[in-house]
């Protein structure tokens, strides 16, 4: 409803903002309920999601670090998982890539709002291999590849039909190409987690926070914890 939005104050305060209030159900999140794995966890929420019609259930916000340490971050799309990370695909030339190459620390956030839940990863991003971003690239639908040589990605471009004439130029150069090759440009990111939290809202915004702190590479299903260190910790935080 377009009019919930106006009636701001000569104060500057928005009453109808400040008035939005959702009341969350009683389902909560208690230790039992959470897996041994957060990736195994994360996989059975994920599932709930796809099961419960949400759209692109997949997608996450990526929040990177700039060197003048400004965050910045935006949606992106799943599109791997697997006990070594999080995977999503990207221009290696635009801003998230760019920051993450000057520093790999990023966080990640699934907000499945209709099921009153969400997931904060916090971890070390680093590209995937070339073959893997390959094999990726090669499902990705013909129209989507052409997209991901013509844009210049988190650049200026001086028109949308200067947009469409790459693309065009794009189209003409592989026109005559069955399969579309990956650009030198293009290709993954994989998130090691070390934090994973889970949230789940509850009556009176007293929500739960589950989560697994302490994660690495060895302290994964099938590795070790380093010698004198105890694996992935179970916690809850406050709301």
């Amino acid at each position: 409803m377009p009019d919930r939005f106006e009636g701001v104050r000569d104060d500057g305060h928005d009453q109808t903002l400040a008035a939005l209030r959702r009341e969350y159900g009683d389902h909560g999140l208690d230790l039992p309920d959470l897996a041994d794995d957060p990736v195994t966890m994360f996989r059975r929420w994920l599932a709930d999601t796809v099961a419960a019609g949400i759209h692109e259930p997949n997608a996450m916000v990526v929040a990177t670090v700039g060197p003048d340490g400004r965050p910045s971050s935006r949606m992106v799309l799943l599109k791997e998982l697997d006990q070594r990370g999080f995977v999503f695909f990207t221009n290696y030339e635009s801003r998230k890539a760019r920051e993450i190459a000057a520093n790999q620390a990023v966080s990640l956030l699934f907000p499945w709002q209709d099921l009153q839940r969400q997931v904060r990863v916090e971890g070390t991003a680093t590209r995937v291999s070339q073959p893997d971003s390959e094999a990726y690239f090669a499902t990705r639908p013909r129209e989507s590849q052409l997209g991901a040589w013509a844009s210049p990605q988190s650049r200026v471009v001086a028109s949308r039909s200067a947009l469409d004439e790459r693309y065009g130029g794009v189209l003409a150069q592989f026109a005559e190409l069955d399969a579309v090759p990956l650009p030198p440009h293009w290709g993954g990111f994989r998130v090691a987690p070390e934090v994973v939290e889970f949230w789940q809202g509850r009556r009176g915004r007293m929500h739960d926070r589950r989560g697994r702190a302490g994660l690495s590479l060895r302290d994964r299903p099938g590795g070790r914890a380093p010698a004198g260190r105890r694996g992935p910790t179970a916690r809850r935080a406050p709301p």
